[in-house]
């Protein structure tokens, strides 16, 4: 069974952070992904870049605007995520607590079943 690992960043609560703190946040990241890697429960991940750099495009009455920023102001957003192969919720909401982010106030992590893929 598949699981998106959804993280959640606020960028106000990473400022806050030390340097040192920061660094132990991506060498946490890297940890996490070597050992689901070794594992075989490592399907994909991604990093988005932040939602200032974002644009929304909706279409009203067949005519795309194009506007620039986050679709909604919030405190948090979408950073990236991973993508595992685990064979059970439990498992997946075991690793997602591996990942630094979990332990940390103002951040988060979801664990979200895929319900449906398409792949090319």
């Amino acid at each position: 069974m598949k699981y998106l690992v959804v993280l959640n960043i606020n960028p106000d609560v990473l400022q806050a952070l030390t340097e040192e703190e920061q660094q132990a946040i991506f060498s946490g990241h890297e940890k996490f992904l070597a050992t689901v890697q070794e594992s075989g429960e490592f399907h994909s991940t991604v990093a988005l870049a932040e939602p200032a750099k974002s644009s929304v495009v909706k279409v009203r009455d067949g005519v795309p605007a194009v506007t620039d920023g986050p679709f909604l102001e919030s405190k948090e957003f979408l950073a990236g995520y991973y993508l595992l192969d685990c064979a059970s919720k439990e498992r997946a909401q075991e690793l997602a607590a591996m990942i630094p982010d979990a332990g940390i106030e103002g951040l988060g992590v979801e664990v979200r079943e895929v319900v449906f893929e398409l792949e090319r």
